[in-house]
């Protein structure tokens, strides 16, 4: 319910589009894998994977089951916190590997988190964390980069700013795109399969900030 929800009000905020490079029915159990640069861009990415009867288990930060009603709302739907910094961490890749194994597809975030940037520019994917190379390796699983831009017109900046963009975004309809790359398969070695995975999604990215509207930028890590 809660995953139809947003979804279904998030056309409320912004022009969505998507493009795809998928030319095959995708395996079950695939790890999608998107780049992260706002607190609205998880309803964008999963409205767009819902256009394509996509329906992932997400991997999200585990301060949003603290929050009365969304906590409970995302267990029912089977998604999955992330207890980053702790050693509780690594419990999070054993469920993603459940779920695939269940043959859900999985939605992750190879950056572990958001960026401090304050502006609403887009900027490439920072430096991915290991996970998802060694939830990769583990299960076999494809991966399919996604790259998007235009979420951060909606949210970015301090908490005040978020919440001033939220507000006005129904008004204001920022364009957001959001590009499925061709799906891949990572290399076995952890360092490799990260470089991989972080090129596959700055391309994607690109792809999105072109079809965005967005100002080339030439930022890379």
């Amino acid at each position: 319910m809660f995953s139809r929800t947003v979804i279904a009000l998030t056309p409320f905020f912004g022009r969505l589009t998507v493009t795809s490079e998928i030319k095959m029915r995708l395996p079950e159990g695939s790890i999608f894998v998107a780049n992260h640069d706002s607190l609205a861009d998880p309803a964008v990415v999963m409205a767009a994977l819902r256009s394509f009867d996509l329906k992932p288990v997400v991997l999200a930060t585990a301060g949003l089951w603290r929050i009365p009603l969304l906590g409970k709302a995302l267990s029912r739907e089977g998604h999955i916190p992330v207890h980053r910094g702790t050693a509780h961490a690594a419990l999070a890749l054993d469920a993603a590997a459940e779920a695939l194994a269940g043959g859900r597809h999985v939605l992750l975030y190879g950056e572990g988190g958001l960026p401090r940037r304050r502006d609403a520019a887009p900027t490439p994917p920072e430096p991915f964390r290991t996970g998802l190379a060694r939830l990769a390796r583990t299960t076999g699983a494809m991966v399919v980069p996604i790259g998007h831009a235009g979420a951060r017109r909606i949210a970015s900046g301090s908490p005040t700013k978020q919440l001033a963009g939220t507000l006005t975004a129904p008004i204001r309809r920022p364009r957001c795109h959001v590009h499925l790359g061709a799906p891949i398969r990572l290399p076995s070695e952890t360092d490799r399969g990260t470089r991989a995975a972080h090129q596959a999604v700055t391309a994607a990215w690109r792809t999105a900030v072109r079809a965005a509207g967005e100002p080339a930028l030439t930022t890379t890590h």
